[in-house]
């Protein structure tokens, strides 16, 4: 066994294993493959560089990434770290004699910055100044990830052009165009200029610790929590099924439901109305499943999620589709009112309205049109923010007020201690009793800070939390609540990567967790110290810890389908900065420089036009819709403007029929879901994307009749799914794909057969 001496800092142990891993057989042997064309890769090499020899989970790495803190920047750092000590870094450096000094350089300063990240990821809540230096930051090493990743780009097509040319059919392997076409001293003094650019950001961004008050770790990130989550059971208590100090509430609301008034025979309407995370849904979720309510003999009851954008059209969809159960296609305001009319005629029904934000009295009019048809006795239970809003709606209105104190003690203590048989710590009790003061009766934040402290043992960290600084800071300042603050400080940097990604996604939005788990998985944010854990495993890992702190919850009405409260979507927003970046039709603001992610997300019969001005970045790395998206803008344009994309979607880009040949400036990809869309025939030129880890999801393409020819070239491929296509014959050499899965269905008899096939190892 290899001892390994002692070192001061992380810093000395991670160029020590540098140093050792490049001596050993195992990486030699790794880059004679490579040089071969056949890569021996270890269980996850899907997720890793495939250029990358160097694997990140490598067990005598993994000691020196254990040193990376709790710091959401640590993810990308440790991205930085891996490329600095990879071959194809040091090799290509070498071998166009450019300044080796500069890595070090680079190394040195992204260690700097490392050390205070810890510091600033709690201080960016308090400090408005060091939130925006931290944003910076981010930044600028993702501006040296992206210049390494070309770096490593290059080599690799040195190796290509060294060996024998490949031949696709219709196409041949082309450069690909990461810089400029250019001589090699040109070349070279482009990539010195660009790191030395890099450097001199890094330099004034650390020279500004002191202005910013930032301390230094004692250790290079000795973060809050760098490891892999405790495996986590998810019960009811972390779906919002528990309730205290509602009786009162729910006694009031039944008497209004059973009563027998009616205005005008019109529905009567009453709006619960509260702050966010007072409880509102999980008051209305337990009257709407009460058994007294069957009671009150509704004919219909439908819940509709409502949310922030109040669309007629969508709103009204959304209640027929509620009140039918069954998915409706109308593309007619009129088709949809008649239909409710006829559903609903003479019909005695409860509809809740759950998140309603409309101050727009005729829009709430024109949904009401075809409300009014229903039987005397019929319901309507809104829930709210605003008085203001109950008031457009000409109903009444029941206020939700903060629990009192024994109810938020009750509520706090089924998380933390989780009707565990022993007593409490006297001493963590008296501790959680202040901390419960601290949450201000608000239920989402007892549970945050519940769930938290269950994962906490010692009386330490019970007294580290309460005395955290972000109690004190002003929700005026920053619109966001401290409790899920200081739970989200406490979570790995990997679970806050993960975290973040979802900002993404609309309020309200509806996902199911193996579709994150891609993204997540495309992205490469998983860390594991397991080799026996595969990704799937890490990722239902990750997914149980984040349920379990109130970080997702289960839809009410879908299983196995979940949700972020509105005020844990803000705090996604908040940290993710403008890293990631959701547009929207009519949103005036800016897609920013540093944005990396961006999604659209678009009503019924909205048109995405492009970019056009509200796009001031070319480094996008993911691009995703999350609904249907009809496109006016041109593919090639996408796919010219944004050559570092990682994750493509253009799922639902309904009048899509063919990509264009620029698809294969798309060197860095990793995923391409081009599912439901008219695409007829996918180019040869996509066999050249050899980082594609997801290929193609091509599921109900139904124009779509054959694979390209070359798609056994595609080494990293770990997912093809093909359902409801015209697709009949699988391409040749497949089966030299060793971890490909492949979903599809082809036509047997009269019926379908559905296959899943996983290739042996």
């Amino acid at each position: 066994m290899t001892t390994i001496p002692t070192f001061i800092n992380g810093t000395q142990l991670l160029k020590y294993v540098m140093s050792e891993l490049l001596s050993s057989y195992w990486l030699t042997k790794t880059i004679e493959e490579e040089n071969t064309g056949q890569i021996s890769y270890c269980p996850f090499h899907s997720y890793i560089n495939p250029f990358e020899s160097l694997n990140p989970f490598h067990p005598c790495l993994i000691m020196a990434l254990e040193f990376v803190g709790g710091a959401l920047l640590s993810v990308f750092l440790e991205v930085a770290f891996q490329k600095l000590a990879s071959p194809q870094i040091l090799d290509f450096f070498g071998a166009r004699n450019l300044d080796q000094k500069l890595l070090n350089k680079l190394e040195t300063k992204l260690h700097s910055i490392h050390s205070l990240a810890d510091d600033a990821e709690g201080k960016q809540f308090t400090d408005p100044h060091v939130r925006n230096w931290l944003l910076k930051v981010k930044d600028a090493v993702l501006d040296a990830e992206d210049l390494l990743d070309d770096i490593q780009m290059l080599s690799k097509r040195k190796v290509d052009d060294d060996s024998e040319s490949q031949t696709f059919t219709g196409c041949t392997c082309k450069v690909l165009n990461f810089f400029k076409s250019s001589p090699f001293s040109s070349l070279n003094k482009e990539i010195e200029s660009r790191m030395e650019q890099i450097l001199d950001d890094l330099e004034f961004l650390s020279s500004q610790k002191g202005d910013l008050g930032l301390k230094t770790a004692s250790g290079v990130g000795s973060g809050l929590s760098n490891d892999l989550p405790h495996k986590s059971q998810t019960t009811s208590l972390v779906v919002g099924t528990d309730i205290y100090g509602r009786d009162h509430d729910k006694e009031l609301i039944f008497d209004w439901l059973i009563s027998d008034t009616n205005i005008q025979n019109q529905p009567s309407i009453l709006s619960i109305v509260g702050m966010g995370g007072v409880g509102k849904t999980t008051l209305a979720q337990h009257v709407f499943n009460d058994p007294r309510v069957d009671e009150a003999k509704f004919d219909v009851k439908a819940w509709v999620c409502v949310s922030d954008k109040f669309d007629v059209f969508k709103v009204s969809r959304a209640i027929l589709e509620a009140v039918t159960e069954s998915t409706d296609h109308s593309r007619d305001l009129e088709m949809i009112h008649r239909r409710l009319k006829e559903n609903l005629t003479e019909k005695k029904f409860l509809l809740v309205l759950d998140d309603v934000w409309n101050k727009n009295q005729s829009k709430w009019e024109d949904v009401q049109k075809s409300l009014v048809y229903g039987a005397k006795g019929s319901r309507i239970l809104v829930t709210t923010r605003s008085k203001e809003i109950a008031s457009t709606m000409r109903s009444k209105d029941h206020s939700l007020k903060q629990l009192q104190e024994d109810d938020c003690w009750k509520l706090f203590a089924k998380h933390a201690f989780r009707d565990d048989d022993t007593q409490p710590n006297p001493e963590c009790k008296e501790i959680g009793m202040k901390i419960v003061k601290k949450c201000k009766g608000l239920p989402l934040a007892l549970k945050t800070m519940g769930s938290l402290l269950y994962k906490k043992s010692s009386i330490s960290e019970w007294k580290s939390v309460f005395q955290s600084e972000i109690w004190k800071f002003s929700q005026d300042r920053c619109d966001i609540v401290p409790a899920l603050a200081l739970s989200y400080i406490h979570l790995s940097s990997h679970l806050k990567v993960c975290f973040a990604y979802c900002a993404l996604f609309p309020k309200d939005y509806e996902f199911r967790k193996e579709d994150l788990f891609q993204l997540w998985m495309t992205e490469n944010f998983l860390y594991c110290s397991h080799h026996s854990m595969t990704p799937e495993d890490v990722c239902q890992q990750y997914f149980n810890d984040l349920l379990s702190r109130s970080f997702f919850q289960l839809s009410y009405e879908k299983e196995e389908v979940f949700v972020m409260h509105d005020l844990v979507h803000d705090l996604a927003k908040y940290v993710g900065g403008g890293i990631y970046f959701m547009w929207e039709v009519g949103k005036t603001e800016k897609i920013q420089k540093n944005t990396r992610h961006s999604s659209v997300n678009l009503r019924y019969n909205e048109y995405f036009d492009g970019f056009g001005k509200l796009c001031n970045t070319e480094r996008l790395r993911t691009f995703i819709p999350t609904g249907f998206l009809l496109i006016n803008m041109s593919i090639h344009e996408l796919f010219s403007k944004f050559k570092l994309l990682r994750m493509l979607s253009l799922c639902f880009v309904l009048d899509l029929q063919e990509l264009p040949d620029s698809i294969s400036n798309l060197g860095h990809l990793r995923s391409l879901d081009l599912s439901n869309t008219a695409i007829k025939k996918l180019l040869e030129k996509i066999c050249l994307l050899t980082h594609l880890q997801i290929l193609l999801k091509l599921n109900f393409c139904r124009d779509l009749e054959e694979l390209p020819s070359n798609l056994y070239l595609l080494t990293n491929l770990y997912c093809l799914e093909f359902i409801e296509t015209k697709v009949r014959k699988m391409p040749p050499h497949l089966e030299e794909l060793k971890n490909l899965e492949v979903v599809m269905n082809f036509s047997v008899g009269h019926g379908r057969e559905f296959v899943t096939h996983l290739w042996s190892q």
